[in-house]
C-alpha cells in the first residue's frame, strides 16, 4: 500500500523514555516507553513488550553487510564494499544499487512488520564520508533514505533517522523520529532540534568509552528536549539515565 494512502503507523512524540539493547540477555524487567532491539528476536519478545505498554523498534543495518545474518548469502558481490573499520564481519554496501538491495531490505522490513514491531532503526544510513569502496554522494544517500521511508511506511512501520545530521532538514518531514550516537561528545545535538520542533522525538545515546560528562549531556538534552541515555558501546543491557 502506498504510504500516501495510509498513515496508520506509530507517530511518537518527544519526551519518551527508552532502552537500546542489541547484545546480551534482554532485561525484561526494565520498563520504558520504547525499546530498540534486533530484528532477529522472536515474535514473543515483541508481544511481551507490547503487553507492558512498550513500543518496539526493529534494528536493521541498511548500509552494511553483516556476515552473520541469515540473509548474508543473498547480497551480490558487486554491492559489497570495503571493511567497516572497527566492526568485525561488516562491510559497506553500495547504496546506489537499490535494484539489487531492495529484495533483501524489503524482506527485512517485512520481517519487522510480521513480528509486530512498531518502527525501524535503519542503521548505517550515513555512508558518505566513509571509506566504502564506492563513489557515493549525498544525493545517493538521500535517495536511499527516502526510499527506505516509503517502504517502511507502506508496511505500517515508523522509521527513524539514524545520525546523519546533514540530512535533518531533508528528512524531518518524512521520518518519524531520530536516533543519535555521540551527538553530545561531538557537539552536534542542536542539529537535531528540528525533529523536536516538529513534535518528533530524538532518542539520543552517549557512550561510556567517550569519557564524557554525562551530567553535562543531560543538561543539554533537557534544554533541547532529547531523550538521552548512557550506554556501553556493545549496547548490552546496561543503561544509565539522567537524574
Amino acid at each position: 500500500m502506498p504510504a500516501s494512502q495510509s498513515e496508520s503507523w506509530w507517530h511518537p512524540v518527544p519526551g519518551l523514555t527508552w532502552q537500546w539493547q542489541l547484545t546480551g540477555k534482554l532485561n525484561l524487567d526494565l520498563q520504558t516507553d520504547v525499546i530498540d532491539i534486533d530484528l532477529d528476536v522472536d515474535r514473543a519478545v515483541v508481544d511481551y513488550y507490547h503487553s507492558q505498554g512498550t513500543k518496539v523498534i526493529c534494528y536493521i543495518s541498511v548500509g552494511s553487510y553483516e556476515n552473520w545474518r541469515s540473509d548474508a548469502t543473498q547480497f551480490p558481490q558487486e554491492v559489497i564494499g570495503k571493511d567497516y573499520e572497527g566492526w568485525s564481519g561488516e562491510k559497506w554496501l553500495d547504496i546506489r544499487r537499490i535494484d539489487l538491495l531492495a529484495p533483501i531490505m524489503l524482506a527485512r522490513l517485512e520481517r519487522c512488520a510480521a513480528k509486530g514491531f512498531d518502527g525501524v532503526e535503519p542503521d548505517n544510513m550515513e555512508v558518505v564520508g566513509n571509506a566504502t569502496g564506492f563513489p557515493l554522494t549525498a544525493a545517493d544517500q538521500l535517495r536511499y533514505a527516502l526510499w527506505l521511508a516509503d517502504e517502511a511506511h507502506a508496511r505500517g512501520l515508523a522509521i527513524g533517522q539514524k545520525n546523519a545530521p546533514a540530512l535533518v532538514m531533508e528528512l524531518v518531514n518524512v521520518y518519524d523520529f531520530a536516533i543519535t550516537e555521540d551527538c553530545f561528545a561531538y557537539g552536534w545535538c542542536d542539529q537535531m532540534k528540528p525533529y523536536i520542533e516538529a513534535g518528533k522525538p530524538v532518542l539520543a545515546s552517549e557512550y561510556t568509552d567517550m569519557d564524557i560528562n554525562f551530567v553535562g549531556a543531560c543538561k543539554v538534552a533537557k534544554e533541547l528536549g532529547l531523550s538521552i541515555i548512557l550506554k556501553e558501546r556493545d549496547l548490552n543491557a546496561w543503561r544509565e539515565t539522567c537524574k
